[in-house]
C-alpha cells in the first residue's frame, strides 16, 4: 500500500507538488508514493472523465492524498472541478476542512497596527453540505422569468460532527460563525447543535458571531481567534480573508479529513493559478506547509515542525518568490527551505 497518493493536477499544481515531493524525499522516511499524473484537465477534455473508478481505488489504497490544484479557464463552465474535488470529498466523506492560518512574519501582514497582527488560528469548515451540495436547479431557463434555486443543505448529523471536530481541535476557544438571524431554518439547527456540542465539551470557551461581524473582527481583532467553525460557504470565504491577513494564499495549506476513518486529502489553497503556470515563479510554500500537515497526519511530527520552521526561516531571510517580496524561482525557494532543514 502506498503511503501517499499524489494528484499533481493542473496549472501550477505539478510545479508545487514537485517541491513537496522533494521535501518528503529529503527526510528519508521511506514513504511509498503513487503519482496519478494522468488525472487532470487534458484527460477530461479527451475522455469526459477526470477521476475514474480505478483512480479512486488507487487513492483508497493509500493513507492520504496530496493534491496540487484542479481547474483550467477553458473548463470553467463544465463539471470538471466538481468531478474531481467533490468526488474525492464525497467518496471518502472528508467532511472536516482544516485550514490553519498563521502570520509567519510581521512584514507580511497588511494591518498597520503591530499589536493586531498576531494571527494564529484554525478555520474548521463543514465540507460536504451547505450551499455547495449541488442541490437546486433552474426553472424557465434563459427566459426573462428564469428562477434559479440553490439549496443550503444542513443535517443534524453533519452539523454535530463538524462542531465536535472543532472542539477537539481547539486550544482555548471555539467560535461559531453563522447567519442564524437571517437564515432561520439552517440557523436554528446550527444553534441547537452548537448548544449541545458546548455541553459535551465543557472545557473550551465558546463564542458566537454572525458571519458579517466575524469578517470585521478578523480584520480588527485577528489575534483573538483560536478555532472558527462555520458552514461550507462561510468557511470558504473566511479562510481566504484570514489567509490574506497572514500574507496571502501562497502561504495557505489545507486538509480535508475524515477523523473517523483517518483518511485525508491535503492541498494548498491557491488553486491552479493559470496566469503564472509554467513561468517558474509559483510560491511553493503553501504546498510545503500542506506537506507538513500531511506528515503530521501520518505521525511524523518532528519532520512537520522542521518544515514549518524552515519555511519561517526562509521568509524571515527574504528567500522567497516574488509574491512575498523576494526574487527566487519556485525551485530556488524550495532549495532555500531544504537548505534550512
Amino acid at each position: 500500500m502506498a503511503a501517499i497518493s499524489v494528484i499533481p493536477g493542473d496549472g501550477i499544481g505539478p510545479e508545487v507538488v514537485e517541491s513537496a515531493l522533494g521535501l518528503v524525499d529529503a527526510f528519508g522516511l521511506g514513504l511509498d508514493v503513487d503519482v496519478l499524473d494522468h488525472v487532470g484537465a487534458d484527460r477530461y477534455r479527451r475522455e469526459g472523465v477526470a477521476l475514474g473508478e480505478a483512480d479512486l481505488a488507487r487513492v483508497a489504497a493509500s493513507g492520504a492524498v496530496l493534491l496540487g490544484a484542479i481547474g483550467r479557464p477553458d473548463l470553467e463552465h463544465t463539471g470538471y472541478v466538481r468531478d474531481v474535488l467533490l468526488e474525492l470529498r464525497y467518496a471518502f466523506d472528508l467532511y472536516a476542512n482544516y485550514r490553519p492560518v498563521r502570520l509567519w512574519h510581521d512584514r507580511l501582514s497588511p494591518l498597520r497596527d503591530p499589536a493586531r497582527r498576531a494571527l494564529d488560528c484554525v478555520i474548521v469548515r463543514e465540507n460536504t453540505e451547505g450551499l455547495y451540495s449541488g442541490i437546486g436547479g433552474n426553472l424557465r431557463a434563459s427566459s426573462d422569468h428564469e428562477v434559479a434555486v440553490d439549496a443550503d443543505v444542513n443535517t443534524r448529523h453533519g452539523v454535530s460532527r463538524i462542531l465536535d471536530f472543532a472542539f477537539a481541535t481547539a486550544r482555548r476557544e471555539v467560535c461559531l460563525v453563522d447567519k442564524a438571524n437571517a437564515v432561520r431554518a439552517g440557523g436554528r439547527l446550527w444553534q441547537e447543535c452548537w448548544r449541545r456540542a458546548a455541553e459535551r465539551h465543557p472545557g473550551a470557551a465558546t463564542r458566537h458571531l454572525y458571519v458579517d461581524a466575524a469578517a470585521m473582527k478578523l480584520v480588527t481583532e485577528p489575534e483573538r481567534f483560536d478555532v472558527i467553525v462555520a458552514s461550507n460557504s462561510h468557511g470558504d470565504i473566511l479562510s481566504d480573508l484570514a489567509a490574506a491577513l497572514a500574507g496571502g494564499i501562497g502561504l495557505a495549506p489545507s486538509a480535508s479529513l475524515n477523523p473517523e476513518s483517518g483518511f485525508g486529502m491535503f492541498e494548498p489553497v491557491h488553486g491552479s493559478a493559470p496566469d503564472i503556470a509554467g513561468r517558474g515563479v509559483a510560491n511553493p510554500f503553501a504546498c510545503l506547509l500542506t506537506a507538513a500537515l500531511l506528515l503530521r497526519h501520518l505521525g511524523h511530527d518532528t519532520e512537520a515542525a522542521a518544515t514549518e520552521a524552515a519555511v519561517a526561516g526562509s521568509i524571515a531571510a527574504g528567500r522567497t518568490t516574488p509574491d512575498l517580496g523576494g526574487t527566487l524561482s519556485t525551485r530556488e525557494a524550495t532549495r532555500a527551505v531544504l537548505a534550512a532543514l
